[in-house]
C-alpha cells in the first residue's frame, strides 16, 4: 500500500489524481494540502509517505523555493513535480533540486498513471521529449564520489546505497534488507550526509560505475 500527498491547489485536479491513483493502485491512501505551509507541515508529521505530487504554482511556492524547502526539509521523500511548466530549463531544473520526476498536467490518465508508477518504483521520470534534450550545454554533470566518502559510510548504508542505485524506493529496500521502512529512510539521511549531497537523486548519479561488492568486502 502506498501513502502518497497530493498538493495542489487544483480541487478538480487533484480529484482527478485520487482517481488514477484509486485505479491503478486501489490500495493507496491518498492526503491533500493546497500550499507549500501545509505540505511543509504534512511531510514533517508523517515520515512514512511514498510519494509527494507537488504544484510549483501553489500559494507561498515562490518559484522553484518551495521545492527546495521541501527536499531540504524532507530529503527521504520521493518528490514529483506535476505542473503546466513547459520551460525544458526549469523542467531540468527539478530534477537538479532532487525531485524524482516531473509530469506534465496535459498529460493523459494513462501517461500520468505510468509516470507515478515508474517513480514508485524508484525511478526518475521525464517526459519524452525532455529526456532527448538531457544533454543540452547547460546540463550539470554529477561529480563522482571520493572513495573516502564511501568508506565513511557503515555496512548497511552501504547495503542501501547499492539498493538505491538500481532504482528501489524506500519500500522496496525496506523489504529486502527485512527492515522497516523508517529504518530505510534514517539510513538514507544519514548516507546524504555523509556524501555530502542534498537528495538521493545526485547521491545515485555520484555512484555511476561504483563497484560496491568492493566495499562491502571489507
Amino acid at each position: 500500500m502506498y501513502k502518497v500527498l497530493i498538493a495542489d491547489d487544483h480541487p478538480l485536479f487533484r480529484d482527478a489524481i485520487v482517481h488514477i491513483l484509486g485505479t491503478s493502485f486501489p490500495e493507496s491512501t491518498t492526503h491533500e494540502t493546497e500550499d507549500i505551509a501545509t505540505t511543509l507541515a504534512f511531510a514533517k508529521d508523517n515520515e512514512d509517505i511514498d510519494l509527494i505530487m507537488l504544484d510549483l504554482n501553489m500559494p507561498g511556492m515562490s518559484g522553484l523555493n518551495g521545492l527546495l524547502d521541501l527536499i531540504n526539509e524532507c530529503p527521504t521523500t520521493p518528490v514529483v513535480v506535476v505542473s503546466a511548466e513547459n520551460k525544458k530549463q526549469v523542467i531540468l531544473q527539478t530534477i537538479a533540486y532532487g525531485a524524482v520526476g516531473f509530469i506534465a498536467k496535459s498529460s493523459s490518465k494513462e501517461e500520468i498513471s505510468e509516470a507515478i508508477a515508474t517513480v514508485l518504483e524508484g525511478n526518475i521520470y521525464l517526459p519524452a521529449d525532455i529526456i532527448r534534450t538531457q544533454t543540452t550545454p547547460n546540463a550539470k554533470h554529477e561529480s563522482p564520489l571520493l572513495p573516502e566518502m564511501l568508506s565513511s559510510l557503515t555496512r548497511r548504508q552501504l547495503m542501501v546505497l547499492k539498493c538505491m542505485t538500481k532504482g528501489e524506493a524506500n519500500k522496496q529496500i525496506a523489504y529486502n534488507l527485512n527492515v522497516s521502512e523508517t529504518t530505510v529512510k534514517s539510513h538514507v539521511s544519514s548516507i546524504l550526509k555523509k556524501l555530502g549531497v542534498s537528495n538521493r537523486v545526485q547521491a545515485v548519479l555520484g555512484c555511476s560505475g561504483i563497484d560496491f561488492n568492493q566495499y562491502l568486502k571489507r
